[in-house]
């Protein structure tokens, strides 16, 4: 499987992100050495496009597979996009708090903690459906480390679409999100624009 491994205050740094919406607390002091040049259409496209799939953790094959699927489905493209990367799975978890980052909800959905309407799911990319239900398995609820991860999410507020039950390390989706329920900074039309050259 292909990782990442640029340092992620240098990547938000470069792509102009907070940090914050990748669960990361830290800041960074340094500034960006960046001559003011003037950046084309075509690279404000792709920026938006890059801060899209660094926030989702999402490499650029699945991220086109996931524009296709949205383009061949009613409504806005843009929309659907954005749509389909938030009820990824390893997002939905991160959503909920159960997870400090959303690498780390990746990391926990692969190691086969989480119950899908009762059943083991370990693929991060798995699209959850309103009414579905996620939850830690029971075995794993009493370990230290969702303990210490509640500890940091507790005070991060939980989506509309989403109910969550941290004591039980339960969650319930009452429905797909809107767009407008998406507080991830990024401009999907630019990404539209940028794939339907």
């Amino acid at each position: 499987m292909a990782v990442d491994r640029t340092p992620v205050l240098k990547r938000c740094r470069s792509l102009g992100l907070d940090p914050i919406y990748l669960g990361i607390d830290k800041k960074s002091t340094r500034q960006l050495k960046r001559a003011n040049r003037k950046v084309s259409d075509y690279g404000t496209q792709l920026r938006e496009k890059q801060k899209a799939k660094f926030i989702y953790g999402v490499l650029e094959k699945p991220f086109r597979n996931y524009y296709k699927k949205a383009d061949r489905m009613q409504g806005q493209t843009g929309e659907n996009l954005m749509i389909m990367l938030e009820t990824r799975l390893d997002n939905v978890l991160f959503r909920l708090g159960f997870a400090r980052t959303r690498k780390e909800a990746r990391q926990i959905v692969d190691h086969k903690h989480v119950l899908v309407n009762g059943k083991c799911v370990n693929i991060p990319s798995y699209r959850v459906k309103a009414g579905d239900t996620v939850e830690i398995k029971e075995k794993c609820k009493s370990s230290d480390r969702y303990k210490g991860i509640l500890e940091v999410t507790g005070g991060r507020l939980v989506p509309e679409w989403l109910e969550s039950d941290p004591e039980n390390l339960k969650g319930v989706v009452k429905e797909l999100p809107t767009r407008e329920a998406i507080d991830v900074p990024v401009n999907e039309m630019l990404i539209v624009e940028l794939y339907s050259k």
